[in-house]
């Protein structure tokens, strides 16, 4: 097991205006779970191409262990990635597609079988070791292809939004099959997603990426709680944090009703964060956000209120009782001070 560091790494594709990574300093430990998340685009799966060799470096040098592996061949880097798409043979038993990559490397008959067999084990597939892919499950589909990664006992294990395909209710049991192997296998783990449920369900620590650039790794709770600019205070959270510009004077942030005190040095405009949850319904006489509910999203415990302000900005509102306003009703809205987060609504940097 070894741990993974990127340093000032830049990937440029020819052509390009801008690059697709962008000076990346991030250092993986030994045996850690690290997510990557972002939008489409942001440079998630090209970071996890170039720590596999698939992607050439610009700038910059990755290491695993002590060893800098910038400009080594893929099969020699000693990872192993799971993607998307499951690519097993489809004329090979779930047998024959584990131990494939081990009959390449021209291993022992029994240390194959024996590696096969303890793998299937830890997947629950012991039952399937005989059967062809076309018999399986889009499920135990992604479990062979996770299979196939484990018996090569690699120093990295990359693994490509390896859930897409899954259907909801699966992709939930994969995930925490997933997470409970890497705590028994204790190798570190490199995982892409653009799902930050996903993400933040799954992590040690998560990276969020915007536009090729880190904005923030940290722990998911950390992450929720202290975001360091808008962007990934409105990228983490399901539903995300509510986001609008209002106005400093006389040292308080006012907008429809809404007022809390604004950070110190504060002037002009100013972009305030609330999270559904440290939103309340305004009491008899209390001031509060005007809002109309456009949408009741029902989750059982909880509910969601879709609203929109008479600015037209949206917000959402989580209901901890089924006795709340319903679709079409006028509300007021208060937030709790010590939960409001402030940004610059200029470069969109965390204030307080």
């Amino acid at each position: 097991m070894s741990g993974v560091s990127f340093e000032n790494v830049s990937i440029v594709y020819p052509g390009a205006t801008r690059p697709s990574v962008d000076g990346l300093d991030l250092h993986i430990a030994e045996g850690e779970f690290l997510v990557l998340v972002g939008p489409s685009g942001c440079g998630k799966s090209t970071i996890l191409r170039s720590l596999a060799g698939l992607e050439p470096v610009t700038q910059g040098r990755i290491k695993i262990g002590d060893q800098d592996v910038t400009g080594r061949e893929p099969k020699d880097r000693d990872i192993a990635m799971v993607f998307q798409n499951y690519a097993l043979y489809p004329h090979y038993t779930v047998r024959e597609n584990m131990g494939f990559a081990l009959k390449l490397a021209k291993k022992p008959k029994a240390e194959i079988a024996e590696r096969v067999d303890k793998a299937a084990e830890m997947l629950d597939l012991m039952p399937y070791l005989d059967r062809k892919p076309k018999e399986l499950s889009g499920g135990q589909r992604q479990r062979v292809a996770m299979g196939r990664a484990i018996v090569r006992n690699p120093q990295v294990f990359l693994m490509d939004e390896p859930l897409s395909n899954l259907d909801a209710k699966l992709r939930v049991a994969t995930r925490a099959q997933i997470a409970k192997l890497q705590r028994e296998l204790h190798t570190t783990m490199i995982y892409v997603t653009h799902d930050q449920v996903e993400a933040m369900t799954m992590g040690d620590r998560v990276a969020v990426l915007r536009d090729g650039c880190l904005q923030q790794v940290a722990a998911p709770r950390e992450l929720y709680e202290n975001p360091v600019n808008a962007f990934v205070a409105g990228f983490i959270g399901s539903p995300a944090m509510n986001l609008f510009d209002a106005p400093v004077a006389g040292g308080m942030v006012a907008l429809e009703g809404l007022r809390v005190t604004a950070p110190s040095g504060a002037q002009g405009t100013v972009t305030v964060g609330v999270r559904p949850e440290h939103l309340r319904l305004a009491g008899e006489g209390e001031e509060g956000m005007h809002a109309v509910v456009d949408l009741v999203e029902e989750l059982g415990a909880d509910s969601f209120l879709h609203c929109s302000s008479p600015d037209g900005y949206p917000l959402v509102y989580r209901a901890e009782s089924a006795d709340h306003p319903r679709k079409g009703e006028a509300i007021r809205l208060v937030a709790k001070e010590r939960q409001v987060r402030f940004f610059d609504s200029a470069t969109g940097e965390r204030l307080r």
